[in-house]
């Protein structure tokens, strides 16, 4: 994370982080620490592995992982080996003499970074003694019913431990360290206490309240400035755990935070207003050939076309060429992610192009796991059916209580002949070893037309980052970070396939209106102008990448100044069949001016890699 930001280093003399001198990296180690690091829960995972390559490129030697060690993340991610960095060696030497046991390796990802894990369960027995270390340093207490909260203390105390004796054999280094999370808090919280001579950064990607308060259908966002944080915290018991957050976030020589949606409630919930935005990005990978990426999109939409064929066999009553796919894809929240929302306007899409009298289809899949016994027979065999063909293509556990199900019910979208709008939960993760659906998610989501995320909380928002570094339009909200980053960087957003539903100045229905416009206005497009919408959006993938994040600041992608890709008000109110080309339209649209302009407009104003003569390579300087 710290790349770009020309983040200065605290000197041992206690100068403010800002202050200090910058040093050149020679002179630094950078320790970045996380319960996600080998051990995929959630997107920080996401966001350590993508910028690991980047990170490591410019940190090189001096920059190592600190995380959890589990035994089959250790055998099929990890490269065992011995550590290089005689400071760090000790420091490992040094525990594992007093019975932790502390492994080392390379991360097998792109950079191959260094990992220092720690064993949790071996230095268990030393609990309840690094509880009373915890409560003498910030008057927190930890219930010992609270697994998780217990692992997150060891975890934080072996940090502690492992940087206290990585600074007392540094030799003249000086130290950073960089935690995510609360889970990752408490080793900041202890490095503080003790005096240890490191600069700290405290980075929360979404905060502990804010993710329940907006479960349960609070008007969050209205009322940030009117929660009584520490009652709402103690009611859904999770007080302390909100109290190491706290102290973990002021603690912090630098705090940060992935958007400026989550900085404000950061600032609400935490009491502290971020020092620095650092949005999230994703290593982009470009393909040699210029349109390989729509290549991709043709190849595996008719992987997705095979499965439909099956799924509906015997009721595919709809043409294949002239059908949409739209997913939503995540955790299965249902309100914070939007799902209730989708929903909802997919029954007004649906009324509008029965209206319309439409050719157009649109199959909406929704990836969101939950709790399953088995495939729905129907849906594996892909059989002719007297019924209807289903809405899952699972066998769900709780069927009646399903949130997803019964809106389905509510609103009946049960994929009837007549309905223009056919709904398939998918509630697993995507493999491309399903008997179902055998596809990985990436391939998936090139195969899809449209990404519809339409989240009520989203701090970042890896999913339709994710579409559009594939060149796939999406549907986001103003209250995602993702949302919020394109807002200020593309003037024209949705000319380039990214619709931001505003959810924050709106009641629920007019954003439901306005999610339905989007949708119904994306049917209306013709093949040609989906065709140019995604050249657009793979261009904004230079944006998110972790290289050119710290570039961003003072300009805007311009709006095109050829056709939009969206239907006017003088087109036919009724949607385009897929086929329908516009000769006047080949004649505005200048796809390679085009381009080029949208290239100058992120064009770097110095070399990634030049280094003046003579002039050392200072930490932040480049390759950000």
């Amino acid at each position: 994370m710290l790349r770009g930001r020309s983040l200065s280093v605290a000197s041992l003399s206690g100068l403010p982080v800002w202050e200090a001198e910058r040093l050149p990296i020679e002179d630094l180690l950078l320790f970045e620490v996380s319960w996600e690091v080998t051990n995929k829960v959630g997107g920080i995972y996401t966001v350590i592995q993508t910028k690991a390559k980047t990170t490591a490129d410019e940190w090189g030697e001096n920059y190592f992982l600190i995380g959890p060690y589990f035994e089959h993340n250790m055998k099929t991610q990890v490269e065992q080996c011995e550590p290089t960095n005689d400071a760090v060696k000790r420091a490992m030497d040094a525990m594992n003499k007093h019975g932790c046991q502390v492994y080392f390796g390379r991360w097998l990802i792109e950079g191959s970074p260094y990992v220092v894990l720690f064993d949790i369960s071996s230095s268990a027995w030393n609990l309840d003694r690094w509880k009373g270390d915890f409560w003498e340093a910030c008057s927190v207490g930890i219930p010992h019913h609270d697994r998780e909260a217990n692992d997150m203390l060891i975890f934080g105390s072996l940090t502690a431990w492992f940087l206290k004796e990585v600074t007392d054999h540094a030799d003249g280094k000086h130290v950073i360290a960089q935690f995510h999370e609360w889970q990752a808090g408490t080793g900041l919280v202890l490095s503080r206490a003790r005096k240890l001579p490191i600069a700290t950064i405290f980075t929360t990607h979404a905060t502990l309240l804010g993710r329940y308060l907006c479960a349960a259908n609070i008007d969050f966002y209205n009322q940030l400035d009117k929660f009584d944080i520490d009652k709402e915290a103690g009611e859904r018991q999770i007080y302390h755990r909100y109290c190491m957050e706290r102290a973990s976030v002021h603690c912090a020589h630098v705090f940060t935070t992935v958007s400026e949606i989550t900085a404000i409630e950061a600032e609400h919930m935490l009491k502290r207003k971020p020092d620095v935005v650092t949005p999230n990005g994703l290593n982009v990978k470009k393909f040699s050939a210029v349109h390989e990426f729509q290549n991709l999109h043709a190849m595996y939409k008719a992987r997705i076309q095979d499965f439909v064929r099956g799924h509906f066999y015997g009721h595919l009553d709809f043409d294949l060429e002239k059908t949409l796919f739209l997913f939503i894809a995540g955790r299965y929240e249902f309100s914070n992610k939007g799902a209730d929302i989708f929903l909802e306007s997919l029954s007004r899409l649906n009324f509008l192009l029965r209206m319309h009298k439409s050719n157009v289809t649109v199959v909406v899949f929704f990836i969101m796991p939950a709790k399953t016994n088995n495939f729905n027979v129907e849906t594996l065999k892909g059989q002719a059916r007297q019924s209807l063909p289903p809405v899952t293509t699972h066998n769900m556990i709780d069927d009646s209580t399903d949130p997803i199900l019964s809106t389905i019910r509510r609103i009946g979208l049960f994929n009837n002949r007549a309905d223009r709008v056919k709904v398939i939960l998918h509630p697993e993760f995507l493999s491309s070893t399903s008997p179902l659906l055998p596809m990985d998610y990436e391939e998936f989501v090139r195969g899809c037309h449209l990404g519809v995320f339409p989240s009520y909380y989203e701090p970042w928002g890896y999913t339709p980052a994710e579409c559009t570094v594939m060149g796939i339009p999406s549907v986001t909200t103003n209250l995602s970070g993702f949302g919020c980053f394109m807002q200020e960087h593309v003037a024209d957003p949705t000319a380039y396939g990214i619709y931001i539903v505003d959810r924050r100045f709106r009641s629920p229905d007019d954003s439901c209106n306005q999610l339905t416009q989007f949708l119904y206005g994306f049917c209306k497009q013709s093949r040609r102008q989906r065709i140019i919408q995604r050249n657009r959006t793979e261009r904004l993938s230079d944006l998110l990448d972790w290289r050119y994040l710290g570039r961003t600041d003072g300009f805007k992608y311009p709006r095109p100044s050829s056709v939009p890709p969206s239907p006017s008000g003088s087109q036919t109110s009724s949607p385009q069949s897929s086929d329908v080309e516009d000769e006047d339209e080949e004649q505005r649209y200048d796809e390679e001016e085009e381009a080029e302009r949208d290239r100058l407009n992120i064009k770097s104003p110095f070399s990634l890699n030049h280094v003046p003569k003579g002039k050392k390579k200072l930490h932040g300087e480049f390759k950000n």
